[in-house]
């Protein structure tokens, strides 16, 4: 039987997205739960093999919705995977991503020097054990992760799934008698996903830091909001591989930073 090239595609698409999130059963867990405050009444689960297991059901069924969305939305507002659609249609794939790899570099900085910069302002306001505990936490997940998952899973969820999404329902709902979403469309996606991008780094932040004051979670927000404006611009403007290579990179940075000292 031979596949379509949207299924080839769904399939390339989402086993990328699939290395991240098995990237998970490689994080010692049991020194991120060391790491959270004990809750009076609260008892922390075993960290058993089938505990890290089951914990990857709900993102893999996130993520496959989300390659979904891409796959059946993208082409209809004209965005695009172009290294990942050259292989599934089967064509010359070099120069496709060839063409992703200088503006995802030079993203990757921008985010990542962005964030350097927010850190530093925020940093002054908070507690030191805060400061410490962020450091230690960054250092827990581990490099696998923070590329694979961050770098391709984070981006085919929030770019690929979300943001295209919310560009063809800006076009469907606003401009339905225009042929194409105008730069509004792709613009308000970009900021709307960015901003959910950063919430949706607060649920961790709470849990790792219970004593978080509003300048912690200003520096969520902030951070990782600067970030998802860049990663969806390249998205917009270059292709979702050139997002990838940024969010890889912005984590190399960090990290690098980290242990240079230069970021928490």
């Amino acid at each position: 039987m031979t596949l379509s090239i949207k299924t080839r595609l769904f399939l390339i698409l989402f086993t990328a997205g699939f290395v991240g999130i098995v990237s998970f059963l490689f994080v010692d867990l049991s020194a991120i739960i060391e790491l959270i405050p004990p809750t009076p009444g609260t008892e922390m689960p075993a960290i058993t093999p089938i505990f890290k297991v089951l914990s990857l059901i709900q993102p893999t069924v996130l993520l496959a919705l989300a390659v979904f969305t891409g796959v059946s939305l993208a082409p209809k507002v004209g965005l695009s995977a172009p290294f990942a659609e050259a292989l599934a249609a089967k064509t010359e794939w070099g120069h496709a991503l060839k063409r992703q790899v200088a503006p995802g570099l030079l993203g990757g900085f921008i985010g990542a020097t962005a964030i350097l910069l927010i850190s530093a302002v925020f940093r002054s306001f908070m507690l030191p054990e805060t400061i410490e505990r962020i450091g230690r936490f960054g250092k827990v997940v581990g490099i696998p992760t923070r590329l694979f998952y961050g770098g391709i899973t984070e981006e085919l969820l929030l770019r690929w799934g979300f943001m295209t999404l919310l560009v063809w329902l800006a076009w469907r709902v606003f401009q339905k008698r225009r042929p194409a979403p105008t730069n509004g469309c792709f613009i308000a996606a970009i900021l709307f996903s960015a901003i959910i991008f950063g919430i949706g780094h607060l649920p961790i932040a709470f849990m790792l830091l219970p004593e978080a004051n509003i300048a912690v979670v200003l520096f969520v927000i902030t951070a990782n909001s600067a970030f998802g404006l860049v990663a969806g611009y390249l998205y917009w403007k270059k292709g979702l591989e050139s997002a990838i290579i940024a969010h890889m990179i912005g984590h190399v940075v960090l990290l690098t930073a980290t242990y240079a000292g230069a970021y928490f």
